[in-house]
């Protein structure tokens, strides 16, 4: 048996393969140079023209671009009206921007248990804590799978709340004949380097809702409204942030989303590759794949078979990254960070399945430049840490 590069022994790699990487080619510089030279730096043209590509790939009718997936949450959360004493379900298996954004806004996040298959958000778990404050539910596509939106929308539609749908990892994903963008009151959408496509930082609200769109695109400038027969007037009725995109940044965007199908249909190649060649492992777990469904393949992540290792999640990483694997962990669930337990009480036990599939989860590097070296490396480092570690 190989000796592990932790251990002292050569690594599988020379270098370190990143978990996930952006695919700039010459025509994306080449749009952004475009757009550098022209008269528009910021609120300009392009920034309309992306939003108008964006909708009409979403199948929706507006899509309001902002500075980055955080502040597309945060201008859904402004534009739902949540406020002090208002609460809002999501998952606790998610970045904390999720969650953070209900907290901008004065309201509580309340996390529901995830479905131990599909990692998403449980139907079942989301009424058992809903309460009478409970006025949004946010659910999140994790690693790119959408969510059960047929369920969850009906539940809201019964109790009155407003779906905001964070889809950072799922965009270019699909529930049967509808395009992830189409599937909630609201949607986000991120463009950061990792995503499938990116703007460098960027993010974008996706709605059917002219109401939405119209308090959406005040929120991203101050909150600012203008009075259309007099443009030099305006007025704040309440005041919103300054969650602009820039030009530059847009044409990037445009560039990129017409290579949209060309990055998933790699990322999905990989991916189905990955679960076939770790669909036999003792040690490896995978998620569900449900029919019906477009994964977005934003993650790929694993679940460990820790009965079956003398190692965590932890030395498991620690080793994989020893052999020049960038492998990684998303996420530290949300309410063991320590703001969460402090200014609303959270403790270990509010969501047993999601803490379950947490101390197993790891993500394996997963981007369009990957070559099936690449990723034959990653197995093989996977197999050489896990025999390693076998009971």
């Amino acid at each position: 048996m190989e000796k592990l590069a932790l251990l002292g022994g050569p690594p599988v790699r020379p270098a370190r393969l990143p978990y996930a990487h952006q695919t700039i080619e010459p025509d994306d510089i080449a749009a952004v140079t475009d757009a550098l030279a022209g008269d528009w730096i910021t609120q300009g043209p392009t920034v309309a023209r992306f939003e108008r590509a964006l909708a009409e790939r979403a199948g929706v009718k507006h899509a309001v671009a902002v500075a980055n997936g955080t502040a597309a949450l945060h201008a859904a959360c402004w534009a739902a009206g949540l406020r002090p004493g208002d609460d809002a379900i999501t998952t606790a298996l998610t970045f904390a921007a999720t969650a953070n954004a209900v907290v901008y806004q004065g309201a509580r996040p309340v996390f529901a248990d995830v479905d131990g298959a599909t990692l998403n958000l449980a139907p079942d778990a989301v009424k058992r804590v809903a309460t009478g404050r409970t006025r949004a539910l946010l659910p999140v596509d994790f690693a790119g799978l959408p969510c059960e939106y047929d369920r969850l929308l009906a539940l809201a539609q019964e109790h009155g709340w407003i779906v905001i749908a964070d889809a950072a990892h799922s965009f270019g994903g699909a529930a049967g004949a509808r395009p992830v963008g189409a599937l909630a009151d609201m949607t986000t959408v991120s463009f950061h380097p990792a995503k499938l496509i990116t703007t460098g930082e960027g993010g974008a609200v996706l709605t059917d809702r002219e109401d939405l769109a119209e308090r959406l695109r005040a929120m991203r400038h101050h909150g600012i409204r203008h009075d259309p027969t007099r443009p030099w007037k305006y007025e704040i009725p309440e005041p919103g942030n300054n969650y602009r995109l820039t030009d530059f940044q847009s044409a990037l965007g445009l560039s990129q989303l017409g290579k949209l199908e060309r990055f998933w249909s790699r990322r999905e190649r990989l991916a189905l590759r990955y679960r076939e060649r770790l669909a036999r492992s003792p040690f490896i777990e995978l998620p569900a794949l449900p029919d019906g469904v477009r994964h977005g393949w934003h993650l790929f992540v694993v679940m460990l078979h820790l009965e079956h290792l003398t190692a965590d999640r932890d030395l498991v990483l620690q080793a994989l990254r020893a052999e020049n694997i960038g492998a990684t962990m998303h996420y530290p669930l949300v309410y063991r960070h320590p703001f969460y337990a402090r200014q609303f009480g959270y403790a270990p036990g509010l969501c047993p399945i999601a803490e379950a599939v947490e101390a197993r989860l790891v993500t394996l590097p997963l981007f369009p430049a990957m070559t099936a070296e690449d990723q034959d490396d990653v197995l093989r480092a996977l197999d050489k840490v896990c025999g390693h570690y076998a009971r």
